[in-house]
């Protein structure tokens, strides 16, 4: 029997305090800890999160170099190759990568080592993909303690982690808390030495003051020493994760955990839309900047921006559990947004230059009157979408600005379908145009606006009335009394798509902290949203819109109902004035099947749940499909997001958290003392959008993953002249054989010249003789994908030199 003490102080960069606060309590905490090795020669001392080392490194050189030389004695455990502890469930799958991509080599470049245990302790739940990204990280361990044993049983305390593709990492579960605050351990001791019997003898066993920081004190070792061979007691060991992993015997009979680990502080999920919203689109600009700009390398000889990295460190800073869940102080979402801003305005002027380098050299024939606009896709498969833009200037009036005798017409001469639309600006010489682009894979397409006064005018997409719309494939309806959908009928399948009122906006009473401590689901309505007034705002051959405004209190919510030309989903884009305290907001759809079976994207991957109501969290889709009650077959709703994580399903009802609106960091049991004035989270203006897919067939013959993707990385419109140049007016840069297959990142290597591409099987199948096409290089990646699988690509730039595939970290 043996227990391994593993002095550690879990150090929480921002929360009740800001980052300069938290800076400040890593100095302090680390020299603590190096006070400590020179004074005890079997102390040992573990820490994770790059982001601190390099603020020493800036910061306090001297004690930087003090922690390579312990690291290389052995005295300093590395754990946890990430930027830092993120939430675990939130990030996008490519933000998980990046953590390690930069965690690792960061660890590597500085101490000449990498970590080997994934380690986040204190983040509140951990999602099925991670075994894959961490073992593909270079981490064959993982340490955690949320959520504990009352919220999720478990085997063991140790057992193999498996993810949907067969990865399994060596896994720990802390036992009763990562951090001891009090001098004397002989209490916690005792209860872990308790563990001992179902953790196969040896047991781990976390102590030094944490949360703001501290470490092992003096009073904790010397308690260490008086308990050293105390009767009932195992061998107590100075020890690290490290050591206690290379001591488990491969012989125990350890069990597998094929499961993600949850639940812990549900309201985490929802609490604080902005930070949710910024992460969604940082990320997303970033994956669209680079793909571009790795294109724009090669094709344009556009120069790949440098500080892509500096702004994704500052998104993977701002997913530290406590940022992202929305848990910390107000000022600290004063410095995440400003930090998100930072990353995204790097973002938006690389993708920027690489756009502009590439329409530049498209060739376009001048002619008289035409104004050209080339349409960008960042997907790597074909996509019809709405393409958007402000069009005319004042010194172009007569030339660029509409008159109503234009045409728009594809790279081939095809007319088509235009409609103007409200313009971001309330000029006479400033309009906006909408249109339906066609658009190949990870590529662009040339549209022309001409003047042509024979053309006919284009008949609407779709038939409308004040309150319903019909194209060739749905007819919907909204209730004028409620402002709820009040029919969706699905001409193509023959079904309703809803069992009753759909998009209800209903109120629940909310008394929980801000992480929603002991709460499992929201089910107490006390309200709901009715209509102000249901009107068609824009009929046209591209799209109508259907805008409900609602009310609930001192609350509005409006509602754009978007029916386009040609394409499944129905997007709603939403602005919420939101007023209230202690509620939640939720919008339900109730879908039409028996037996539903509730599936979430989860990071790289997906989950299916249970339908029992409980609050969940989930990316850019969710899916309730089962026996069409209406039809035949196998029938379903898809809901797609672009900046919601909060997810729950009761029988056959799915529903959206939108937000809720309890105070700022207060965590029970702290008490709300009256007459003092508290701030309220989510007060005001928020704006995003959802789309509905009703499909037959399951979520995979939808293809709700790609059209997620489209609604987070949308078509990009860029006015352009005409002029001589190399390429071609439409063109593809990078496509993928398989419908499964999703290529989610295109960069340039972290070392030289040489492009990354990353791609993920997502249906959960085998995608065997899988293609991705680089034609602008000349290049074909040929690999068989298991299901769920993750595979990184290296294509070298001597065009002579093989393919090969390499794990997250950019190595073979």
């Amino acid at each position: 029997m043996k227990m391994h003490m593993i002095g550690n102080a879990h150090l929480d960069p921002v929360w009740l305090w800001q980052w300069q606060e938290g800076f400040q309590e890593a100095k302090a905490t680390f020299r603590s800890a190096l006070d400590r090795i020179a004074e005890y020669d079997d102390f040992v001392f573990t820490s994770s999160s790059a982001v601190m080392y390099e603020w020493i490194e800036r910061n306090e050189p001297a004690m930087f170099e003090e922690i390579r030389r312990r690291v290389a004695e052995g005295r300093w455990a590395l754990c946890g190759g990430w930027w830092l502890q993120p939430d675990c469930n939130l990030p996008s799958g490519e933000s998980f990568v990046r953590q390690g991509l930069y965690g690792q080599r960061y660890f590597m470049e500085k101490f000449g080592v990498t970590a080997t245990v994934g380690y986040n302790p204190d983040s509140f739940g951990h999602h099925g993909m991670l075994p894959q990204i961490l073992k593909k990280s270079g981490m064959d361990y993982y340490v955690f303690m949320r959520p504990q044993p009352h919220e999720k049983e478990l085997p063991s305390r140790l057992f193999r982690w498996r993810s949907d593709d067969g990865s399994e990492v060596l896994t720990f579960r802390i036992p009763f808390e990562y951090t001891r605050w009090g001098k004397e351990l002989d209490e916690h001791v005792a209860k872990c030495a308790g563990e001992l019997p179902v953790s196969f003898g040896h047991v781990m066993c976390f102590y030094g003051v944490g949360n703001h920081g501290g470490g092992p004190t003096k009073e904790n070792l010397a308690s260490i020493a008086s308990l050293s061979g105390r009767d009932g007691l195992p061998e107590l060991t100075l020890s690290d994760p490290v050591r206690y992993f290379a001591e488990v015997d491969p012989s125990w009979p350890i069990p597998v955990v094929h499961d993600e680990l949850q639940m812990h502080a549900v309201g985490c999920y929802s609490v604080h839309s902005g930070i949710k919203r910024w992460n969604r689109e940082a990320e997303n600009k970033l994956l669209v900047a680079e793909k571009f700009s790795a294109v724009a390398k090669d094709v344009a000889g556009q120069p790949y921006p440098a500080d892509f990295e500096a702004a994704w460190r500052h998104v993977l800073f701002n997913q530290f559990h406590d940022i992202l869940a929305g848990t910390s102080i107000e000022p600290a979402y004063d410095d995440a947004r400003d930090m998100h801003g930072y990353a995204m305005t790097i973002a938006a002027t690389g993708l920027n230059y690489a756009l502009q380098a590439l329409s530049w050299r498209i060739g376009i024939p001048a002619e008289d009157g035409m104004v050209p606009i080339v349409v960008f896709n960042p997907n790597a498969w074909p996509v019809r979408a709405e393409a958007a833009l402000q069009f005319g200037h004042p010194g172009l009036v007569g030339k660029s600005f509409l008159r109503g005798d234009e045409a728009l017409l594809d790279d081939e001469g095809r007319r088509v379908p235009m409609q103007v639309v409200q313009s971001l600006a309330t000029t006479r010489f400033r309009q906006r145009i909408a249109f339906m682009a066609d658009v190949p894979a990870l590529g662009y397409r040339v549209y022309r606006v001409v003047a042509d006064a024979s053309a006919p005018e284009l008949p609407a997409a779709a038939e409308a009335t004040p309150t319903s719309v019909e194209n060739d494939r749905y007819r919907l309806a909204i209730d004028p009394a409620t402002g709820w959908i009040a029919s969706l009928y699905d001409k193509r399948a023959g079904v309703e798509a809803f069992s009753g009122p759909a998009a209800r906006p209903v109120v629940l009473h909310d008394p929980s902290d801000t992480w929603g401590h002991n709460m499992t689901k929201y089910d107490e309505e006390i309200g709901v949203f009715t209509a102000r007034s249901v009107r068609l705002v824009e009929h046209g051959p591209v799209k109508s819109v259907l805008r409900v405004v609602s009310e609930y209190g001192r609350s509005t919510l409006t509602q754009d109902f978007i029916v386009r030309a040609g394409v499944d989903p129905i997007e709603v884009a939403v602005t919420v004035d939101w007023h209230e305290r202690f509620k939640m907001l939720k919008l339900r759809f109730p879908v039409d099947v028996a037996n539903p079976v509730a599936t979430y994207e989860i990071p790289y991957g997906h989950i299916v749940r249970e339908t029992d109501g409980d609050e969940e969290p989930g990316q850019n889709w969710i899916d309730v499909s089962g026996a069409a009650l209406g039809g035949s077959g196998v029938y379903g709703v898809s809901l797609l997001n672009d900046g919601k994580y909060a997810f729950d399903v009761r029988g056959a009802e799915m529903s959206m958290t939108v937000l809720r609106s309890p105070i700022y960091a207060h965590h029970i049991p702290g008490p709300i003392e009256e007459g003092k004035d508290y701030a309220f989270i989510d007060q005001g203006v928020q704006r995003f959008s959802y789309a509905l897919l009703p499909h037959r067939g399951t979520w995979k013959d939808a293809g709700a993953v790609r059209h997620a993707a489209e609604l987070n990385q949308r078509v990009i419109p860029l006015m352009e002249t005409y002029r001589d140049g190399p390429l071609p007016q439409v063109g593809s840069f990078v496509s993928a054989s398989h419908d499964a297959l999703v290529v989610a990142a295109i960069k340039k290597a972290e070392d030289g010249d040489d492009l990354i591409v990353r791609c993920y099987e997502a249906h959960g199948e085998p995608a065997a003789g899988a293609e991705i096409s680089l034609p602008h290089l000349g290049r074909v990646i040929r690999a068989d994908f298991g299901p769920c699988e993750i595979k990184t690509f290296r294509v070298p730039a001597d065009a002579a030199a093989p393919i090969v595939e390499t794990n997250l970290i950019e190595w073979a």
